[in-house]
This record gives structure tokens, C-alpha cells and sequence, in this order.
């Protein structure tokens, strides 16, 4: 029963990012294409695709994370009424710590972009609400959550089966590959700013969102959900007050 309150704690907590970047985000890139279908019903499929993905990912990463040594240890005291400031006190750190890294990483972007996304910054700027809420929040629960734990568990019932719990090197896969993968689900925004993405273009947004992928992917494994998502709200927050 406490799995299920947990699911269900992600899965709301997660939920507000859905709507945000339907009703928010997508009317900015919406603006530069000609749509084949009223903006109203693309911003409804964006938003039930976003929740079936949410609540995929809520229930893959509570009923895998426990068999692979991954979790969210403040959620999971919620869940069972147990010391929620205990479970959060050894991750604010490390989060405050990857926030500022995920700082720079996102204002480095922007400084050192290609010329073509160059040209394009402030013309579709995303609302701070929307980094917070998808980006900060959502995106973790998809990405981390839900796509890394699959990963680990995967990894480790192909290429370790015979250990009681997956060893770091599968965990450094799942990692590496989930943070590959956060990067490409850049581009599809990259492409609506653009048109066309070049390959050097499509290669920077890539591999600069991997990186910070990486270092959620790190936060998550050695300490829990909340460290990624506390350093990558705080990444947004801080590269705003620097850029806006």
C-alpha cells in the first residue's frame, strides 16, 4: 500500500509540469509553425501524453528502484509517516551543489551556442514556471525516475544476474545513456526554434543537456530522487537571476 502512496505522491508532484508546458510552453513554439490542427487540441495531446508518461514513470520507478538500491528517500518517509527532515538533511547539499554546476552548465550554453541558436535567444524565451515545474520536476521523474531505474534493472537482469544488487558499472550505464537521452529530447525544441538543426548544432544541444544529465544521474544513484530534482530546479533558478 505505501508503494502505491509513493507512486502517487510522484505522479503529483510531477503533474504540474504537464500542464505547464502544454498551456505555457507550447503556444511559444507553436507561433513559428503553421499547425495542421487548432493549437487548443495540441496543447490537449501534449498534456495527456505528459500524464500516461508521468504515471508510467511514477509506477516503473517505485517498483523498480527498491531492487536496484534506488529511490526517493524523503517521498518514501512521507509514504510510511516516518522522519521526513532526517531522510532530506545528507541531500541538500549535494543538491545545492549540482544546482550550481547545472548553473553554469545552462548559462554556458547559451554563451557559447552556434550562431544559428544564438540568433534565436530572446525571441522564445521559456517562462521560469515552466523550467521549474517540467524541467525541475517532471523531467526527473521521466527521466530519472522512471527511464535510469528501467535502465539499472534492465542492465543488471541482461549482464548480472547472479549479483544480489546491480554493481556500479551498470549503474554508470544507465547513467550515461539516460543523460544520452535526455540531451536528444532537447532537440525537438531546438528544431522548432530553427526548422532544420544542423548536426553541430544538433551535437551541442546533445552533449551540453548530457552533461548536466550525468550529474542528475549522480545525485539520483548516490542520493535519492530529490537531490536531482532540488539541483536542477536550482540550476534554472540561478541561471535566470544570471541571464533572465
Amino acid at each position: 500500500m505505501n508503494n502505491w502512496k509513493q507512486t502517487i505522491l510522484i505522479a503529483l508532484m510531477a503533474s504540474p509540469g504537464c500542464v505547464a508546458i502544454a498551456l505555457l510552453a507550447l503556444p511559444l513554439f507553436a507561433k513559428s509553425q503553421s499547425l495542421p490542427v487548432p493549437i487548443e487540441t495540441l496543447q490537449f495531446a501534449t498534456m495527456s501524453q505528459s500524464f500516461l508518461l508521468v504515471i508510467l514513470a511514477s509506477v516503473a520507478g517505485t517498483r523498480l528502484g527498491p531492487m536496484v538500491g534506488l529511490g526517493a528517500p524523503v517521498l518514501s518517509a512521507i509514504a510510511n509517516r516516518g522522519d521526513m527532515l532526517s531522510a532530506s538533511r545528507p541531500l541538500w547539499m549535494p543538491g545545492v551543489i549540482g544546482g550550481l554546476i547545472g548553473a553554469v552548465v545552462i548559462v554556458g550554453f547559451h554563451a557559447y551556442s552556434p550562431s544559428e541558436l544564438a540568433a534565436t535567444q530572446g525571441k522564445m524565451a521559456i517562462p521560469l514556471s515552466v523550467r521549474v515545474l517540467y524541467g525541475g520536476i517532471t523531467e526527473e521523474v521521466l527521466v530519472r525516475w522512471g527511464l535510469m531505474t528501467l535502465l539499472v534493472w534492465v542492465g543488471w537482469r541482461i549482464f548480472q544476474q547472479a549479483s544480489e544488487k546491480p554493481h556500479s558499472s551498470v549503474v554508470w550505464m544507465a547513467i550515461c545513456l539516460s543523460a544520452l537521452l535526455f540531451g536528444v529530447s532537447h532537440v525537438p525544441a531546438t528544431a522548432a526554434i530553427l526548422g532544420t538543426v544542423p548536426a553541430m548544432t544538433f551535437a551541442y544541444v546533445v552533449i551540453v543537456n548530457a552533461i548536466f544529465g550525468v550529474v542528475a544521474g549522480c545525485l539520483y544513484w548516490r542520493y535519492g530522487l530529490e537531490a536531482a530534482i532540488i539541483a536542477h530546479i536550482l540550476a534554472h533558478l540561478l541561471a535566470y537571476l544570471v541571464r533572465g
